[in-house]
């Protein structure tokens, strides 16, 4: 927008400069060359006091050098005799057309052009009726003399008025250009999660921001204490909403230490237990503000997560006869999410296997690790994604009733959190659905390659173990 304004300034500017200063430098040259006639006429009418008392060489001679331009030889008169006096530059045909052809004509003052300029013709009447032609030589210098200075000065002028123009439309854009950057950091800095940022109204009214820039700071402030609002009423609704759910955990609870001992029992509590962790956690993550946040994510062990995670599910396989595996887990491996939340991502993955299979179906869990990401892979022996598209698409669900379509979402969100991606397809190993959690772990640039580069290779490095 600066560059722009300049642009329009300087278009402007020039335009206007070349409207006026053409015209004026043509009616200066045109003032130059009426300056010098008028003064070879002046120079003319000297000399007529003179004729008109006497018509001899002499005396006429004298009064011509005591003109200036006499003195400087462009001065000549052509007596009615014949003789001339002084340089003459005209043709005789000239004279005799300026002195009325000897008296017979009409005697006329007129120019011609001559070799290095112009000659004026002026008649004079002597004594018996006759006519003395005074000659006076302009030349071609003295038609344009100061028209080159003029133009000089004129030039200047334009290019003044350009600079001085450019310079305001600059100081202008810099107070637009100012402004609207700084709006556009607080759209940046607000997109980024930062919700206190907002627009400084009083330093943009005193360093010149335009009133349309003033009034979308407004709008932008305004919006993002909306923005804080809802989202602070979402963080009450969730808290609320998580709430209600203490009293039927509570009885659950209850219900199930009845149960007695035994696996089944064990297995029932902890699930219990472990679903009052999760309620509360969600609770606490509610109601904790944006300021509240952790700065730093700390990292959790992958391989452990997945072994316990697998092993709570183990439990549920075996009573449905479901013939499971998992490999790739036995070593430890740092992913920077938080333990809670691969945990949930983990479950989401298992609990779409149990939800949309039928029972006795297999199922697979794969850990590969590279140098910049951890993939998990779990694949079933099951019918597949009818469109893994919609499949993936948050609140889609993909059948069965109790389905919110969320589960594979979570595991979306904490994959691409870390700069890595989610991806639907077939398991070459049971011929079923096949879910790819890929975690990044090394520099920033390389997720993109390393999902590209091993798209292919864990499916079959789990077929040939299976």
């Amino acid at each position: 927008m600066r560059w722009a304004l300049i642009k329009a300034a300087v278009a402007g500017t020039t335009m206007v400069a070349l409207a006026f200063l053409i015209p004026l430098g043509l009616m200066v040259q045109q003032t130059a060359s009426d300056r010098a006639f008028t003064a070879a006429e002046r120079q003319a009418a000297a000399l007529g006091p003179a004729l008109a008392i006497t018509t001899d060489q002499d005396p006429i001679a004298r009064a011509v050098a005591s003109t200036d331009a006499g003195a400087h030889d462009r001065v000549a008169v052509h007596l009615p005799s014949g003789a001339v006096v002084g340089e003459g530059r005209a043709t005789s045909s000239d004279i005799a057309t300026a002195g009325g052809d000897g008296g017979a004509g009409t005697v006329r003052s007129f120019t011609v052009r001559v070799a290095g300029g112009f000659a004026l013709l002026q008649p004079v009447a002597v004594e018996n009726a006759r006519v003395a032609v005074v000659e006076v030589y302009v030349a071609e210098a003295d038609l344009t003399h100061g028209v080159g200075t003029a133009w000089l000065v004129l030039s200047l002028v334009a290019l003044a008025l350009v600079a001085i123009a450019v310079l305001v439309a600059d100081r202008t854009g810099a107070r637009i250009v100012g402004s609207a950057r700084r709006l556009a950091s607080a759209a940046r800095s607000l997109g980024s999660g930062n919700l206190t940022v907002r627009v400084p109204l009083d330093d943009a009214r005193a360093q010149g921001a335009p009133e349309e820039l003033r009034e979308a700071g407004r709008a932008f402030n305004t919006m993002a204490d909306r923005v804080v609002h809802l989202l602070a009423a979402e963080r009450e609704l969730a808290a609320d909403l998580s709430h209600r759910l203490r009293t039927p955990l509570t009885v659950l609870r209850l219900n199930a230490a009845s149960l007695g001992d035994g696996d089944a029992a064990d297995a029932t509590r902890h699930a219990v237990a472990q679903l009052e962790r999760e309620v509360d956690q969600i609770i606490r993550s509610a109601r904790r503000g944006r300021e509240e946040t952790p700065a730093v994510v700390l990292g959790c062990d992958a391989a452990e997560v997945i072994r316990e995670r697998v092993g709570f599910w183990s439990a549920l396989a075996e009573d449905e006869g479901r013939p499971w595996q998992l490999a790739g887990a036995d070593a430890p491996v740092q992913v920077p999410v938080q333990r809670g939340d691969l945990a949930a991502a983990i479950d989401a993955l298992l609990g779409n296997v149990f939800r949309h299979t039928s029972m006795g179906t297999a199922f697979a869990v794969d850990v590969l690790a590279t140098d910049t990401s951890v993939i998990v892979l779990v694949g079933d022996a099951g019918p597949g994604f009818d469109d893994p598209d919609a499949a993936i698409e948050r609140g889609a669900g993909h059948g069965g009733e109790g389905s919110t379509g969320l589960g594979l979402d979570i595991a979306r969100k904490l994959s691409e959190a870390t700069g890595g991606d989610l991806a639907l397809g077939r398991s070459a190993g049971l011929g079923g659905a096949e879910i790819r959690m890929r975690l990044h772990t090394g520099p920033a640039e390389e997720p993109a390659r390393a999902g590209r580069r091993r798209g292919v290779r864990p499916g079959r490095r789990r077929a040939a173990r299976l």
